[in-house]
């Protein structure tokens, strides 16, 4: 069945106050795409939207164009009539736009085939925005939407939860003309997966975001492949709260693309953890990866669990098989690979400084190696308890100072991006070897502090990439490409630190 919009189902957002900022943002988008929507309510006047229009005319780029001059009441920045927006958009079509997205509440006014006429011989699509919530009844807005006649139909709505997003993501999964787009944080991930159910087009910033939870059109384009998403793609994804911070999107897709799997890897921010798991079978999830704060959690809630990682009380790699959900521990992997390149763990004393679910993984990995575990936490009775199950001993905060260790780990996120900060300071750094589960920046201030020290560090990268391989051969069965992986992944960070530290 032929697309609606044109085989570039992935469609770039055109958005400048100049005409030459919006000249220069379609070429960008030509770049990646060939469907892009052009906000002309984003120019400042009347005489930018003319001398864009006029160079369109001229131009006539070889691509699927939207035109668009939301007003203020649809959620745009047009504070003219809809009168003057019709006017504007038949110019925009004059001008080579084959499409016309016109927002509900003008839209409603117009008898069904008028506004079919008076954008001729454009095609219509019509919208409805809500950016406060998702509302209850989709249904009865789709029909709404059809009544004054358009081609297409577009619902955009805020999401305040991962079912909010699957909720707005399966209007598209039976009608074809149906363009859906979940908003928010909470609906990042379904702005992808909107393409896997079916929607006619999904949305990305060329340069200026224009909704919240807008992608930009390079990670639409290069690193989740939106173009090539359809109903056979595989679905896994991180879960986590925070979650903006994760390199895992790019180590897996980065692993996908290199062995030609047919999958994508989405980030999900969830906070109700038992409300995700119910909602994640709309998207089709086939795995997860999981982040603080969720690690320990959701061992209460799978089906079965690796022997290993029920004894952690800790889970990072879910798999779903049969619809039910089976969870490992990778986090162990991941420990034992970044020390003991650099450390004969038989006999040595290492402190973890946390007592969390990575804190568990390391503990028991640790122990199983023939280290002696210390234990140090804000909460002591936490450190207790794990120092307990390993065989080792709790250590107090206020002791560290006069301790030694053969290693120091960081395993809480106390220094991540974009906070910073470092859990330890200098004067307990006494030890060989200090290492941080922190992998974003590549160098922590904690690994500053023990470099300056003249302590040898360990990068939380190794870990991340020992975990993620691991993770990804639970789910494929197949042997990760693995200089692909850590190419990708240092080659983002370092790009960030030359930036300083501002996100790739």
């Amino acid at each position: 069945m032929k697309a609606l919009f044109g085989k570039n189902r992935v469609c770039g957002v055109v958005a400048g106050e100049t005409a030459r900022q919006m000249k220069a943002q379609v070429g960008a988008g030509l770049r990646k795409t060939r469907t892009l929507e052009l906000r002309l309510d984003y120019l400042r006047g009347a005489k930018e939207r003319q001398a864009f229009l006029s160079w369109l005319g001229r131009t006539r780029p070889r691509a699927v164009l939207v035109a668009t001059c939301r007003r203020v009441e649809g959620g745009g920045l047009f504070q003219g009539s809809r009168g003057e927006e019709i006017a504007i958009l038949a110019e925009a079509v004059r001008s080579g736009c084959g499409w016309c997205d016109v927002e509900i509440e003008t839209a409603k006014h117009f008898s069904r085939g008028e506004l079919a006429r008076a954008l001729s011989p454009a095609r219509v699509m019509v919208s409805h925005h809500d950016f406060r919530k998702t509302p209850r009844g989709l249904a009865g807005i789709i029909r709404r939407l059809e009544r004054p006649g358009g081609q297409a139909l577009k619902i955009a709505a805020q999401c305040n939860s991962v079912s909010d997003s699957v909720r707005v993501c399966e209007l598209a999964r039976k009608r074809r003309n149906v363009v859906a787009i979940p908003m928010g944080e909470f609906g990042l991930a379904g702005r992808i997966l909107s393409l896997r159910m079916g929607s006619a087009l999904a949305y990305a910033a060329v340069e200026q975001t224009t909704a919240p939870g807008q992608l930009s059109l390079d990670q639409m384009a290069d690193l989740y492949r939106g173009g090539r998403i359809t109903r056979r793609t595989g679905v896994y994804g991180v879960i986590g709260d925070p979650i903006g911070h994760s390199l895992s999107p790019l180590l897996h897709n980065t692993a996908f693309q290199t062995s030609k799997v047919d999958a994508v890897f989405v980030p999900f921010l969830v906070r109700n953890l038992r409300e995700f798991l119910g909602a994640m079978k709309g998207f089709g999830v086939a795995g997860l990866s999981v982040t603080i704060p969720h690690k320990e959690t959701i061992l209460r809630l799978l089906d079965e669990c690796d022997p290993l990682a029920a004894r952690i009380g800790a889970v990072n790699t879910v798999v779903v098989r049969g619809g039910r959900l089976y969870g490992y521990n990778t986090d162990y992997v991941g420990v034992l690979r970044s020390l003991q390149e650099r450390l004969r763990l038989a006999g040595s004393r290492v402190l973890l400084f946390g007592a969390g679910g990575a804190a568990r993984a390391a503990a028991f990995a640790l122990a199983q190696a023939g280290s002696m575990v210390c234990i140090s936490a804000r909460r002591a009775e936490r450190a207790r308890e794990l120092a307990r199950a390993v065989g080792g001993a709790a250590v107090e905060r206020a002791g560290l100072k006069t301790e030694f260790f053969d290693a120091i780990v960081n395993c809480t996120p106390v220094g991540m991006h974009p906070c910073g900060g470092s859990p330890l300071e200098s004067a307990e750094l006494n030890c060989r070897i200090v290492m941080d589960m922190v992998y974003r920046p590549r160098e922590t201030e904690l690994l500053r502090l023990a470099r300056r020290k003249g302590v040898a560090t360990i990068s939380g990268v190794e870990m991340f990439l020992a975990q993620g391989i691991a993770q990804y051969e639970i789910w494929t069965g197949k042997r990760a490409p693995e200089n692909a992986m850590r190419r990708a992944v240092v080659s983002a960070l370092s790009r960030e630190e030359k930036s300083g530290g501002r996100r790739s």
